[in-house]
């Protein structure tokens, strides 16, 4: 199928692809289906969640593993069993990012990632109760390989 996006123009997406959230994203509630879509250049580690209904609507996210390897996000009972998964490390985790000029003030929102199920494509935003995490993570806050471009 043909997807209008916000970033990358129209593209040719697959429908199993497509992600349900069944609950939206927070402030969103009423977008139910996204796309997550790579940047190019960034080996996966920049993203984009394209709204699959609203082609203005697009969040930039990054996984939060490459910049924290250390990030370990814990979910509850009752959020593994809305994402059909027996444990948090069963599930893909990516941080939505608020990009600023200059890059360096860009931030991170690693409190409220977003977990995806691949097996089922159900995907959800959750507010994690444990860990030193916040939602306005600086991005110059994390150490960055020589010639690595942040977001």
């Amino acid at each position: 199928m043909r997807l209008q996006t916000k970033y990358f123009g129209e593209i040719e997406c697959e429908e199993e692809d497509e992600l349900h959230f069944p609950e939206g994203l927070f402030g969103f509630e009423e977008e139910k289906a996204f796309y997550l879509l790579p940047f190019e250049g960034s080996e996966g580690a920049l993203l984009c969640f394209q709204s699959a209904v609203t082609p203005s609507l697009a969040f930039v996210a990054m996984d939060p593993f490459s910049l924290d390897p250390g990030y370990a996000p814990v979910l509850s009972r009752g959020e593994l069993e809305a994402l059909e998964a027996g444990k948090s490390e069963e599930l893909g985790f990516y941080a939505l990012c608020v990009v600023r000029d200059p890059v360096g003030d860009s931030t991170v929102n690693l409190r409220c990632p977003v977990a995806i199920n691949g097996r089922t494509r159900r995907a959800m935003q959750v507010i994690l109760g444990e860990g030193d995490y916040h939602m306005h993570h600086l991005l110059s806050g994390f150490g960055q390989k020589e010639g690595e471009a942040l977001c």
